[in-house]
């Protein structure tokens, strides 16, 4: 079976996800929302691995290299973590901002961030 289609591969769990679309957001709002609190879980789980798995100074890049490994596309990988490098910019500019680390961020704060656009 796909990975895609196996839940317990999403990080985001169902309750989050009915969270963001319980939210008084448009749907362009909730959609981005979901993107920056998926990118954002996968942030987390990242900065929690500390089994130093990751041989080289960039372990976003090698988590995606790992992930596109399913797939056997390369193109896949550049794409993933060219986006998730995006916004993890952008969550740590804003992190700082709201005075947190992106450990620390939660769906409200990520609100916030999309209402602010």
């Amino acid at each position: 079976m796909s990975n895609h289609l196996d839940p317990m591969s999403n990080p985001l769990n169902i309750e989050t996800i009915q969270e963001i679309d319980n939210l008084d957001l448009s749907i362009m709002q909730k959609h981005h929302l979901r993107i920056l609190a998926h990118c954002l879980q996968i942030l987390k789980i990242i900065n929690a691995d500390n089994s130093l798995e990751y041989q080289n100074k960039n372990p976003l890049r090698e988590w995606c290299d790992n992930q596109s490994k399913k797939f056997d596309d390369k193109k896949f990988s550049n794409l993933f973590y060219e986006q998730l490098e995006s916004t993890s910019k952008k969550l740590s500019t804003f992190s700082k901002k709201i005075g947190k680390s992106i450990e620390d961020l939660e769906i409200d704060d990520l609100v916030l961030l999309v209402e602010q656009r």
